[in-house]
């Protein structure tokens, strides 16, 4: 009997389930919507699918939430609460702005300090070719507020709006602080003003952190030291402290989620024992790509997934159907084409690292590639599916 050829590769699905409330039973709800859906839409769960949970929910399931006071009393104990510099944040009103106003609101001075002509993640200040037409150097100089007023005026972010220097400044003044704001680059820029700092950047922090205090600054905290313990009950992420965060309400932010590795194998259990398949299961946020428009990377989070199991360790391992077409079989065609790639797919070795014929092939962490997958099909309005069912994934030519 001649196997069926299967004519669909990765498939995938946004899962809609209830409005998620501090204390739900998530790995009860996630499981029972996706054996929903696929009773109702008429698909079967197959091994090595794979179910992913956006870390909004779960950190929602958590109660995962910290005021401002609660941030301000951690800045002020950590800091002294005197002049802090508070340097690289990102231009972001959900990302950024409610940490800005607990730290504002636990010391008496911040001294911003604005990377440009973009933030960490692209979010842009002030378009590169003018620096070039004004003779800026942003690796060496340093502009004061004044100064960069001069130059490049008020400029608006191209997609939100909002003069981000201007955003900020009048958030720190409310709060009760006096604020100066500069924009450099390096980060031994901000030791000219304080020796206390909070740099906020996310995948280059420990870099600016072993910069600082190699330069001798006297405190040098990142977000992630930020309410990376309970303050007065809060909320809190022991790993990444306010990173990942998100603004909740004015006062409040949801913290990305902790100890969610339970969550994830309870999950994969239930699947398994409802329909004997092996799924694996992620918990997901930002995914890594980037906007050809407004080139702004979308990773704000410290990671794609903080919790998944197991089988998603790992980066894929595939051989580049064009390459070989191209080169080993270029000779061949048709029926006798499919044959050979095929059986060089079959005979591919478990690592391909260094083979021409994998060259070209994403170099990413699964976990990386499906979450952002994820992320997309998510999207992150109204689309009512925080949960996301991919099919397929680990397919190759040759499945069946």
């Amino acid at each position: 009997m001649k196997n069926h050829e299967r004519k669909v590769g990765t498939v995938s699905r946004g899962i809609r389930c209830p409005i998620i409330r501090e204390g739900d039973d998530l790995a009860r709800i996630v499981s029972d919507s996706v054996l929903a859906a696929a009773s109702e839409e008429g698909f079967e769960l197959r091994d090595r699918d794979v179910i992913a949970v956006t870390e909004s929910v779960v950190a929602r399931a958590q109660g995962n939430y910290a005021s401002v006071d609660a941030i301000a009393r951690d800045v002020r104990t950590k800091t002294g609460g005197n002049t802090v510099g508070v340097i690289f944040p990102i231009l972001s009103r959900n990302r950024f702005a409610i940490c800005l106003k607990g730290i504002a609101s636990g010391c008496r001075k911040v001294v911003l300090m604005l990377s440009y002509p973009s933030d960490e993640v692209g979010n842009s200040l002030v378009n590169i070719d003018r620096l070039d037409e004004a003779g800026v150097n942003p690796y060496s100089d340093v502009l004061s507020l004044e100064r960069y007023r001069e130059l490049f005026g008020y400029g608006k972010h191209e997609f939100t709006g909002v003069d981000y220097v201007e955003y900020y400044g009048d958030l720190i003044r409310e709060c009760g602080a006096e604020v100066e704001i500069i924009f450099a680059n390096r980060p031994k820029t901000i030791l000219d003003y304080t020796d206390t700092v909070i740099t906020c950047d996310i995948h280059t922090r420990q870099r600016t952190k072993r910069i600082l205090r190699d330069a001798g600054a006297k405190t040098v905290l990142g977000l992630d030291d930020i309410l990376n313990s309970s303050v007065d009950g809060s909320g809190f992420n022991e790993n990444y402290g306010l990173l990942g965060s998100n603004k909740a309400t004015e006062e409040t932010v949801k913290l990305f989620p902790r100890d969610s590795q339970g969550l994830v194998d309870d999950i994969q259990k239930s699947i398994f024992d409802a329909t004997g398949r092996h799924v694996e299961v992620m918990v997901y946020g930002d995914g890594a790509f980037k906007d050809p428009q407004g080139k702004i990377w979308e990773l704000a989070d410290p990671v794609v997934s903080p919790f998944h199991t197991s089988g998603l360790n790992g980066t894929p391992n595939e051989l580049k159907l064009k390459y070989l077409a191209d080169n080993d079989f270029a000779s061949l065609s048709g029926e006798e084409l499919k044959k050979a790639v095929s059986d060089s797919i079959k005979a591919k070795d478990a690592n391909l690292k260094g083979n021409m014929a994998s060259e070209g092939t994403t170099p990413r962490q699964l976990t990386d590639l499906i979450g952002s997958l994820c992320d997309l099909t998510s999207g992150s309005g109204d689309k009512g599916t925080p949960i996301v069912l991919v099919q397929g994934y680990f397919d190759n030519y040759t499945s069946e």
